[in-house]
C-alpha cells in the first residue's frame, strides 16, 4: 500500500496519537511504524491479541511495563570487545527486571486467552541476570564498591591513602609559617594530585615539586614532598581500579551476550505487548470497537466518526468550553452494491465521510480498534487506491485535471477483486458534460473490475449511475435548507441535491428570477429528481428496516451473551457447592476450618449433620454454627 495513500487517509495521525498510549519506546517505536497488512489471517490474529488482552486488562489489571526501555543497541554492543559503559549497564539491568513482573502478569492469564498466551510465551525472565547486574551497579550507573573483593580492598586502600594526604595538608595549614607563604589558604589540584597555591617570591620555600604557575605567574602550585609518594600510590591505585571496573564491566557484558538472542526475543514480543496495551487505552479513550473481519469482502460501518475530526473537537472544546461532537455514519459495501455514489453540496461533509471509510479500514488492516458500534464488519482488502486533493504535478507541468486522471488510470490499471478505490470530487476541473461522461465510465469500469468503490461528486448526471447499474447505489450529506447548514448525516440510497437555487431563494433571490433559474434546468434533470423523489420514500423505509433489524440482530448477540455467563456462573457454583458438599461429609473432630461468623480459623469439634449444624472451637471459645459458615479456607469461603 502506497505511503500516499496512508497520507491522504490521515493515517499518521492516528499512528501519532496510538503511540501516545503506549508506557516505553519499545511500543511507541512499533506504533508509529505500523502499516496494514492484506493477510487476513494475521489481521485476525491482531484482533484476536488486543480483545484477549483488552479482557484481561478490565479483570486483573494492564500488563506491567515500567522500566522498560529500547537496550536493544546495547544488547548488540555486547559482541564488542569493549564492555558497556556502566550506565548502559543500569538500564539494561532495569528493563531486564522489568521482564520478572511481567513474566508474573503473564502467569496469571487463563486458557481462555491463547493468543495472548503465545505472545507471553516468547517472554523470557531475565531477573537473575539483572540482579547479578545491579550487585555491582547500583541505579545511578555507578560501579559499586562490593562489587569484587579487589575492588572494595583497592578503594579502601584509596580512601586510606587520602586520609594520609589531607593529614598532611592540616598539618601544614595548620602551621603560620606555612600559611604565610601561600597566596590564599587552602589546597586545590593538578591533575589528580593536590598541591598549595604558593607566592611565586616563596619558591623553594616548601620543598616539593613545582606542577604549574598561575596565568600571571604570581603562584606557583606546589605539591609538597611528604606527599609525593602517596599521590603516586593513588595514581597507581587509580589505575588498578581501572582495571578492575573494566573487568567487571566485561563479565557482565559477556553475561547478557551470552542472552542476546532471548532478550533481542523477549523485547520484541515486549514491544507487542505494549502495543497492545495502548490499544486497549486508545479503546477506552475514543469508545471503540474491533469489526468482525468479513471473508466475503463486505465493509459495514455504524455510528463510525472520523478519529482526527474526534482530536479536533475534542480540544475545540477543551478551549472554549464548547460541546461539538462527531456526527456518525453508518456506510456499507459489497453487500447488495458495491459502488457508493456521495452527492450534495460543498462543505456538507462529503470529503469527511469518505476518509471515515478509508481511514477505519486502514485501522481495521493494523489491528487498530476503530471509532465504531457493535456489530461493525471490515473485509481486509488486498490494497486501497485513493485520489483526493487537488494537488498538480509540477514536475510535469500536469493541470489538475490531468494530474487526477493519470492518477485514475493506474487506479484502472491495478483495480480489481479485493481492492477498495476511493474517489473525491470525479469529473470535476473540466467540462460537467465531459467530467460526468467520464466519471460515470470509470465507476462502471471499476464495478465490471471487481473492486469496491466510493465516489463523491458534484455533477448531478452521476447520481443516474444508481438508477442503471445494478451493483451502484447513491448517497448523500444531508443538507437542512433552513439552516442553510450541512447536519453532516450520510443518507444511503439518496441522491444529494447543490440546493444552489433553493439557497439563493432563501437568501432573498427575486422569486421570479428564482422561477427563471428552475425553467432552465435541462429536462432531463428534471426527471431525473422527479424519478428520484419518487422512490425516495422507499429507499428510506428500507434503510430504517435494516437498521432496525441490524439492531435487534445486536441485541439478540447481547442477550445470547447475558444467558451464557448466567450459565457458566450457574455451572461454577455448582461445581463450588459439589466441592463444599464433598468436603463437608470427609470432616472429622479436630479438622481445621475457616469459621465466617468470626472471620478466623478454628477446629471441628462436632457434627451435626442431620441438623446441618457444627460444633467449632476458636481460641477459649465453642460455637454451634450452621454448616453453610464454615469453608476449607477464606479463599473459598469467598466463592460461595
Amino acid at each position: 500500500m502506497k505511503e500516499t495513500t496512508l497520507d491522504k487517509l490521515e493515517f499518521p495521525h492516528v499512528r501519532q496519537k496510538l503511540s501516545s498510549f503506549c508506557s516505553c519506546a519499545l511500543g511507541r517505536q512499533l506504533a508509529l511504524s505500523l502499516r496494514p497488512t492484506s493477510n487476513e489471517a494475521t489481521v485476525r490474529r491482531w484482533h484476536q491479541q488486543a480483545r484477549e488482552l483488552a479482557d484481561i486488562a478490565e479483570n486483573i489489571g494492564p500488563p506491567p511495563m515500567a522500566g522498560f526501555h529500547d537496550i536493544r543497541d546495547a544488547v548488540r554492543a555486547t559482541a564488542s570487545p569493549t564492555p558497556l559503559e556502566p550506565d548502559a549497564l543500569a538500564t539494561v539491568a532495569e528493563t531486564l527486571g522489568a521482564t520478572e513482573t511481567l513474566c508474573r502478569w503473564f502467569e496469571q492469564i487463563g486458557d481462555e486467552a491463547p493468543s495472548l498466551l503465545g505472545l507471553g510465551g516468547r517472554i523470557h525472565n531475565f531477573g537473575p541476570i539483572a540482579q547479578s547486574i545491579r550487585e555491582a551497579i547500583n541505579a545511578r550507573g555507578e560501579v559499586v564498591d562490593h562489587a569484587s573483593k579487589k575492588l572494595r580492598s583497592i578503594r579502601a586502600t584509596i580512601d586510606n591513602a587520602h586520609e594520609r594526604i589531607n593529614g598532611v595538608f592540616d598539618r601544614l595549614l595548620g602551621q603560620a609559617r606555612v600559611t604565610r607563604l601561600l597566596q590564599y589558604h587552602g589546597t586545590t589540584f593538578h591533575n589528580d594530585r593536590v598541591v598549595l597555591p604558593l607566592k611565586a617570591e616563596h619558591r623553594g620555600r616548601v620543598p616539593g615539586i613545582i606542577h604549574r604557575s598561575s596565568d600571571s605567574g604570581a603562584t606557583l602550585f606546589v605539591e609538597p614532598s611528604e606527599v609525593v609518594e602517596l599521590n603516586n600510590t593513588i595514581i597507581r591505585l587509580r589505575l588498578q581500579e581501572h582495571k578492575e571496573i573494566t573487568r567487571i564491566l566485561g563479565e557482565l557484558s559477556r553475561l547478557v551476550h551470552a542472552e542476546a538472542p532471548g532478550i533481542l526475543q523477549t523485547l520484541q514480543a515486549v514491544a507487542v505487548v505494549d502495543l497492545n496495551r495502548a490499544k486497549w487505552a486508545y479503546t477506552k479513550a475514543y469508545d471503540c470497537t474491533y469489526p468482525a473481519i468479513d471473508h466475503k469482502g463486505r465493509l459495514d460501518l455504524h455510528d463510525a466518526r472520523h478519529p482526527v475530526l474526534l482530536d479536533v473537537f475534542a480540544e475545540a472544546n477543551e478551549k472554549d468550553g464548547g460541546n461539538r461532537r462527531v456526527v456518525p455514519i453508518d456506510v456499507r459495501l459489497a453487500d447488495d452494491f458495491d459502488a457508493l455514489i456521495i452527492t450534495g453540496p460543498n462543505t456538507g461533509g462529503k470529503t469527511v465521510a469518505l476518509k471515515t471509510i478509508g481511514l477505519l479500514t486502514l485501522m481495521a488492516q493494523c489491528g487498530i480498534p476503530i471509532p465504531a458500534a457493535q456489530g461493525s464488519r471490515s473485509p481486509v482488502y488486498r490494497n486501497i487506491f485513493v485520489d483526493i486533493g487537488d494537488e498538480q504535478s509540477l514536475q510535469q507541468s500536469l493541470s489538475t485535471f490531468s494530474s487526477h486522471m493519470s492518477n485514475l488510470l493506474d487506479i484502472l490499471k491495478h483495480s480489481g477483486p479485493g481492492t477498495l478505490v476511493i474517489i473525491d470530487e470525479l469529473g470535476a476541473g473540466t467540462d460537467p458534460d465531459e467530467g460526468a461522461a467520464i466519471g460515470r465510465t470509470i465507476v462502471e469500469d471499476l464495478i465490471a473490475s471487481g473492486a469496491s468503490v466510493v465516489v463523491t461528486t458534484h455533477l448531478s448526471a452521476l447520481k443516474a449511475v444508481a438508477y442503471t447499474h445494478l451493483r451502484a447505489d447513491n448517497a448523500s450529506v444531508e443538507f437542512d435548507v433552513k439552516t442553510l447548514q450541512p447536519t453532516y448525516r450520510l443518507r444511503l440510497g439518496e441522491p444529494g441535491n447543490s440546493n444552489a437555487i433553493t439557497i439563493a431563494d432563501r437568501l432573498g433571490m427575486p422569486s421570479e428570477l428564482v422561477k427563471a433559474a428552475r425553467g432552465h434546468l435541462a429536462g432531463r434533470y428534471r426527471a431525473l429528481n422527479e424519478a428520484i423523489m419518487g422512490t425516495l420514500k422507499s429507499r428510506r423505509d428500507a434503510e430504517r428496516a435494516r437498521k432496525t433489524a441490524h439492531e435487534a440482530a445486536l441485541e439478540s448477540q447481547r442477550l445470547s451473551r447475558e444467558y451464557e455467563a448466567k450459565q457458566d456462573e450457574l455451572e461454577q457454583q455448582r461445581q463450588a457447592h459439589k466441592r463444599w458438599t464433598d468436603w463437608v461429609t470427609a470432616l472429622r473432630r479436630g479438622d481445621e476450618v475457616y469459621v465466617r461468623p468470626v472471620k478466623s480459623k478454628g477446629k471441628v469439634v462436632r457434627l451435626a449433620l442431620h441438623r446441618q449444624m457444627v460444633v467449632v472451637s476458636v481460641g477459649a471459645f465453642e460455637y454451634e454454627i450452621p454448616l453453610s459458615d464454615i469453608h476449607p479456607d477464606e479463599q473459598e469461603e469467598s466463592k460461595q
